[in-house]
């Protein structure tokens, strides 16, 4: 384990999954999509532990293995973003419907301190009330991703590799953003 500490230039991606595929386990596919990304000549700077985390939302499907890893790449954001859906659908990914059990998911969240399309556009989709983020998506890539700031089997897993990553429109460090989590939630989630 590398950490990012202060490069707030750090392409940095979470990895998750709750169903067994082709490749394995969902720890073993994880482990498989990563050796597949250096494959496709994205670097792995770092890796965070794996954590066994609960389904989100609540009873959606078994719980989850989540890990959170930093990439070396020229690609620009769109280009890897589509590197990740390509590996997604080499184990079996289709989107049939949001936060439904799947094999594997790679989410980009965040390149460097880019706000894409644009700082309004990126902090709309971040106050979007939680009964709405179920039944809207996004037509277009969002960074940092929306809902990076309050998810604790993303941050937890983000603090291995990037604690003093700072999220370009909320100020915070990843350290600042998961102390800011209510405990319960941060308790639920276990180190593999």
């Amino acid at each position: 384990m590398v950490s990012v500490e202060k490069d707030n230039s750090a392409i940095l991606i979470a990895l998750g999954g709750n169903l067994p595929c082709e490749a394995g386990d969902v720890a073993g596919t994880l482990r498989a999509a990563l050796q597949m990304l250096t494959a496709r000549g994205i670097g792995l700077a770092a890796v965070s532990r794996f954590f066994a985390t609960p389904a989100h939302p609540a009873g959606s499907g078994p719980d989850y293995v989540n890990a959170c890893a930093q990439l070396t790449s020229d690609l620009p954001p769109l280009a890897l973003l589509a590197e990740l859906h390509a590996i997604e659908a080499a184990f079996g990914r289709t989107r049939a419907s949001r936060w439904a059990a799947r094999g594997l998911d790679l989410d980009l969240l965040a390149v460097g301190q880019a706000a894409l399309p644009d700082e309004t556009t990126a902090a709309d989709w971040r106050a979007l009330p939680a009964s709405e983020q179920k039944l809207r998506t996004p037509d277009r890539l969002i960074l940092p991703h929306p809902r990076l700031h309050e998810r604790a089997f993303v941050l937890i897993p983000l603090a291995d590799i990037a604690p003093r990553w700072c999220h370009p429109g909320t100020h915070k460090t990843v350290a600042e953003m998961l102390a800011a989590l209510p405990e319960a939630e941060k308790a639920a989630i276990h180190a593999l």
